[in-house]
């Protein structure tokens, strides 16, 4: 698949399955150096996964600062053709002053088997 390149950072669209519901999610930025994935709340709404009172809450460090997060799993992850069942992903505000609607972390990119060609700004997947 093609990585869309937006201030020098790459970006891919992936699909979220849960309960029978899927959402495409554009703007998802693929991180190597993030050890999870993390998707807006506000766009995993969209398919019914919002928080409960069950919830763990979770709060992450990062670059772009602190972020308060629960986990859900989905039925599953998608990027390209590849597509990871029962795959468990953090939800949270995104809200970090640009366009990004989730991070493909490096949970998800060891499961798929994510190929990161960069001198062609693609992303397969191996067997």
């Amino acid at each position: 698949m093609q990585l869309q390149l937006k201030d020098s950072l790459p970006f891919v669209t992936v699909t979220v399955g849960y309960k029978g519901e899927a959402v495409q999610i554009q703007n998802v930025l693929v991180d190597t150096g993030s050890a999870s994935t993390i998707l807006a709340s506000d766009r995993v709404a969209q398919i019914g996964i919002e928080p409960s009172a069950d919830d763990i809450l979770y709060t992450i460090r990062g670059v772009g600062g602190i972020e308060v997060v629960y986990l859900r799993e989905v039925d599953y992850l998608k990027a390209g053709e590849r597509e990871v069942a029962g795959f468990e992903i953090e939800v949270g505000g995104m809200d970090y002053g640009f366009e990004i609607n989730g991070i493909l972390g490096m949970d998800f990119l060891t499961a798929a088997g994510a190929i990161i060609n960069l001198r062609e700004m693609r992303m397969d997947f191996g067997d």
